[in-house]
């Protein structure tokens, strides 16, 4: 068995512990697919099998049996085991009945290998959970999760999300109830019935490069030392490809071309999908908008080399578990430097 593929697909933790603790981790996700691996959190392994929601009887059935898993949020928190290599709680039989008993939101996420998983809303709810773990942003342990993991956990949250923000009618201001598996909200008020659906925001994130040099830029909010790629939502009536030429424009006064997209990765912080491309910048020079970014700075292959990078804690990579980490190592050609979580 060719083992390289099963430890690219491995977390950096598994991978540091040896080729077999690599592999081992990796065959989780199945054979070998022909396709590069996918972006953290966007595994295809879940049968979201929409045609089942319109069957209220038929998810009550599902919820009830004890085959069922549920994955608690608490204000948009995963309940995770920490300690040691983290990973996340779903709850079953007793526990489960117990908790998604008191929660009014219960949504269907679909099947992993013939088990039905059911995101459940415990925000504001006292229950023992944190007797099995520790709520916590899944931003911090999302790079160190099975891919098929991070991807539900996120699904999870994401869901969650929207339904905390979409209690009332956006039409008419009456209250919404849940139905179709989780995925409608539906205007209470007779005249109304607007039916409401999950929604996310389109992102572009693109690596800018002009020869053998990327453009990396600093936000306003990021950590001390995180640089990463541009990035910028897609306004009404415009492409991504637009976009990306808008916002490289707007945030550094660069004109770029050959916008060629890459790929894309779900972004539930809080509601995102990002889609992924390099694009070519027509020359170096370059302007911050001091509205849209702390600095930004041209950055060679050389350069971007773990040795040569600074030690001083003055740059740091993306998160590993961002699209904006792959995007840079596309074009490097190798892996890219520590980030600021590791």
């Amino acid at each position: 068995m060719d083992a390289s593929w099963y430890i690219e697909r491995a977390t950096p933790r598994d991978a540091e512990k040896g080729p077999q603790i690599a592999v081992a981790r990796a065959l989780w996700h199945g054979p070998r697919p022909m396709q590069r691996p996918r972006n953290p959190y966007s595994s295809a392994e879940i049968d979201r099998s929409s045609h089942e929601r319109e069957n209220d009887e038929r998810m009550i059935e599902l919820a009830s049996s004890g085959a069922a898993r549920f994955v608690p949020i608490d204000t948009e928190r995963n309940l995770v085991k920490t300690g040691g290599d983290p990973e996340p709680v779903f709850l079953q039989g007793m526990m489960a009945r117990a908790v998604v008993s008191s929660s009014e939101t219960k949504i269907f996420l679909g099947y992993v290998e013939g088990t039905p998983y059911f995101a459940v809303d415990v925000t504001g709810l006292e229950t023992p959970l944190t007797e099995m773990g520790e709520f916590v942003d899944l931003r911090q342990v999302g790079a160190l999760l099975f891919a098929r993991e991070g991807s539900i956990l996120a699904y999870a949250r994401g869901m969650t999300y929207w339904h905390r923000r979409h209690r009332f009618c956006g039409v008419c201001g009456s209250p919404t109830r849940i139905t179709r598996g989780g995925h409608v909200r539906m205007c209470t008020n007779e005249a109304c019935k607007t039916e409401h659906f999950p929604r996310t925001d389109p992102a572009v994130i693109m690596l800018v490069h002009h020869g053998d040099k990327c453009l990396l830029g600093r936000g306003k909010q990021f950590p001390r030392g995180m640089h990463s790629t541009l990035a910028g939502f897609v306004e009404p009536g415009e492409s991504f490809e637009d976009a990306v030429a808008r916002e490289v424009y707007e945030e550094v006064r660069v004109k770029v071309s050959n916008v060629t997209y890459r790929s894309s990765q779900p972004w539930p912080f809080p509601a995102s999908v990002m889609i992924g491309f390099h694009a070519e910048a027509e020359s170096l020079d370059f302007t911050v908008n001091e509205d849209e970014l702390a600095s930004a700075r041209w950055m060679s292959r050389e350069d971007l080399k773990p040795e040569n990078l600074p030690k001083d804690g003055s740059f740091f990579m993306p998160r590993r578990d961002s699209i904006a980490r792959r995007l840079i190592e596309e074009w490097l050609g190798h892996e890219a430097g520590p980030s600021i979580n590791g």
